[in-house]
């Protein structure tokens, strides 16, 4: 059964249909360049509502596991690869990246030419896009498909030691965001952006955690005039779409950039030491440099190959960010210890009062 693939600029890619095999999918089409990790990627609510393409060219390889996936369903709307294996090669595989997908409702094509795909990515930008049985008219646009505030349970340490307790602002949070922290014997609060100061003060947080999430982080405008409050009271550690917020509540501005940084081999430099090391990063917005003099935060951190803001501090405050994903799944373990450091202000500040 044919697939077509056709991009808001008018090109249409036609390839083989597998996974689900329902009707016109239309989400924001995103390449990554991960060699492995699709299951994480494809859950992880970062990808919401995105089309996604992996460059690597064998994709489901060793199939499905479980205790991987980084939310409770495919995040993504749709995906495409150039060859998607029909059998797993793995000891922990339950069922293969083909079935898991049909079972998911989530609908993907292969034989494309992602090379090429990616190339046109590249050169046009991060674009809009339809997945359907049937040719449809190049001239009609992939509807713009927003996407939407998460919201999600709270969740707690399975350890009855209480240690500290953190509010974490679920802007589309990866699981092992919350198991990172759940790791370290932290009490975890999951909250929705809709949270006001007084909710999340009630909830008496020794830190607030920013998280990732989707899209343009000025949709999330709202939420700004909390942040401002937040960091009076709290220590805070941004992450990826949660770092863009706190650099636009204190001032600074963001950019779409034009094909995002998306895959699990970025370096960054440490500027404060010097450090280079390697992250998994997802997104299509980045921290304006200049705008960042007018505003009290300092930058700590560059993408080594484009000087993208990487990481951002507070001075004098325990506050700090970073753009990359320091919890990986998938990727590196380098920035593991972000969380040991956020752990340490928090103690600081308890210590302070």
């Amino acid at each position: 059964m044919k697939k077509y693939l056709t991009l808001e600029n008018g090109d249409v890619f036609v390839g083989t249909a597998c996974g689900d095999l329902g009707g016109e999918i239309n989400g924001e089409l995103v390449f990554t360049t991960s060699m492995t990790g699709y299951q994480e990627t494809l859950t992880d609510p970062s990808y919401q509502n995105q089309i996604i393409t992996f460059t690597y060219p064998l994709i489901g390889n060793y199939g499905i596991s479980l205790g991987t996936n980084q939310s409770n369903k495919v995040e993504a709307a749709a995906v495409v690869v150039k060859e998607m294996t029909e059998q797993a090669f793995h000891y922990q595989s339950v069922i293969s990246l083909d079935a898991y997908l049909k079972q998911s409702k989530i609908p993907a094509i292969s034989g494309i030419d992602t090379r090429q795909l990616t190339k046109i990515i590249r050169q046009y930008g991060t674009m809009k896009a339809s997945l359907t049985n049937f040719p449809v008219d190049k001239k009609k646009s992939a509807s713009d498909h927003q996407a939407s505030i998460i919201k999600m349970a709270s969740l707690s340490a399975s350890s009855d030691k209480k240690i500290d307790h953190v509010v974490l602002v679920d802007f589309g949070v990866k699981a092992n965001i919350v198991k990172s922290l759940q790791r370290k014997e932290i009490d975890v609060t999951v909250v929705t952006p809709e949270s006001t100061y007084e909710d999340i003060a009630k909830l008496h947080p020794t830190g607030i955690l920013l998280s990732n999430g989707p899209g343009d982080p000025t949709a999330y405008s709202d939420f700004l005039p909390v942040i401002k409050k937040l960091q009076e009271a709290f220590p805070i550690f941004g992450i990826c779409l949660g770092h863009q917020l706190l650099a636009l509540a204190n001032g600074a501005k963001t950019y779409k950039m034009t094909f995002g940084h998306r895959g699990i081999n970025h370096p960054v430099k440490n500027l404060e030491n010097g450090d280079i090391f390697i992250t998994s990063q997802n997104h299509g917005y980045a921290v304006d440099a200049d705008s960042i003099k007018e505003t009290p935060l300092k930058v700590t951190a560059l993408e080594v190959n484009d000087k993208t803001v990487e990481g951002l501090r507070y001075p004098g405050r325990p506050i700090f960010s970073v753009q990359y994903h320091p919890e990986a799944a998938p990727g590196p373990h380098d920035a593991a210890k972000l969380f040991d450091h956020f752990i340490d202000l928090m103690h600081a500040t308890e210590e302070v009062h």
